[in-house]
């Protein structure tokens, strides 16, 4: 029997590719959708054209998915929130929300980072404004937004600190095409998410530069073990990191070309300086601010992390690209499983 939850009307927030897939994804399986952006210009013309032209423009709005630039307004009678901003972005998101909203909220978020210049989760962030015991849950996993929005075969995790929420998000979002395995990992879900973009970088540089599929594959392995490592510090659940929120997605963004990270990081190898290839993207390029996060909890936890340290120092502070790839050669040798 379907419940009465999945017919209530949800927000999404933020009509980017991702959002405004999930946004298309809960309005086709029958959920009265809003989606929000701040945009009012892209919004008329998604409100005309009934689709996402920009990002999005072979996925049509289903009849059920409204789409405004009022904030006040999307979030009118809705208890479930989405938000699919860039993750810099959801800090000011919530405190958008707070005054709009009751005490019944629900928040969900698709962000996949972690807080600027803290190192922080998004979890945490979302705690300090609503309250620890608001339900609260994170979608993350390998999942390009145009195969998401063309119901191509999908699978995600859902990590949530609320039961009721995560089996009332599972009915709305499950469908014959999109699969979703729940947890209670919210901060290994939302690890593997955050770094798996700063590895898809590396992926991306190394593969620009010539240097083949071993060593593609060379350092997806070894990406995993040092995210594996931090997130298990960090009380991540090993199995996290195995399933589809840690290698799915890693595996997902290092090999693919839809990857934005991917393709940030190709630009790289290929010797186009750093600010011209985020340009060239034209949409946030989360691993490169993702690998800032990364080296301060690897410094604060005291955990190596050579990868997410040399995309550091090749995003923010300059070095070569193929000197940084060297030098990872050159460490000492380990027994595998360190």
């Amino acid at each position: 029997m379907t419940k009465p939850e999945q017919f209530s009307p949800i927000a999404v927030l933020g009509s980017g590719s991702f959002g405004t897939a999930l946004a298309i994804l809960l309005a086709g399986n029958g959920n009265p959708t809003r989606l929000w952006s701040r945009d009012a210009e892209q919004v008329a013309l998604m409100q005309q054209q009934r689709c996402n032209a920009k990002y999005l423009p072979d996925a049509p709005f289903p009849s059920t998915l409204e789409v405004t630039s009022d904030l006040a307004q999307a979030l009118d009678g809705v208890r479930d929130i989405l938000i699919a901003t860039p993750s810099h972005a959801f800090s000011e998101s919530l405190k958008n929300i707070k005054p709009l909203v009751g005490n019944d909220v629900r928040l969900v978020w698709a962000c996949k980072g972690l807080e600027p210049g803290t190192g922080r989760f998004l979890h945490e962030l979302a705690a300090e404004m609503f309250g620890a015991s608001t339900p609260m849950a994170v979608l993350s996993g390998p999942t390009f937004a145009k195969e998401l929005a063309t119901a191509m075969p999908t699978a995600i995790t859902l990590a949530s600190n609320n039961e009721t929420l995560t089996n009332d998000m599972t009915e709305r979002l499950v469908n014959s095409a999109f699969r979703v395995y729940t947890s209670d990992d919210l901060i290994g879900v939302q690890l593997g998410g955050a770094l798996k973009n700063v590895v898809a970088v590396g992926a991306g540089i190394a593969d620009g530069m010539g240097f083949g599929a071993n060593a593609r594959t060379a350092l997806i392995t070894r990406g995993l073990a040092e995210i594996q490592r931090l997130g298990l510090k960090l009380g991540g659940k090993p199995e996290t990191f195995q399933g589809m929120a840690g290698l799915g997605d890693l595996i997902l963004t290092c090999t693919d070309n839809q990857s934005r990270n991917r393709r940030f990081g190709l630009a790289l190898g290929h010797g186009v300086g750093v600010e011209q290839a985020i340009e060239e993207i034209g949409q946030v390029v989360e691993g490169a601010k993702n690998a800032h996060q990364a080296v301060l909890l690897s410094e604060k936890y005291n955990v190596d992390m050579p990868i997410s340290q040399a995309i550091y120092r090749i995003v923010h502070e300059g070095a070569d690209p193929v000197q940084q790839a060297y030098e990872l050669l050159g460490r000492d040798l380990k027994q595998e499983g360190q």
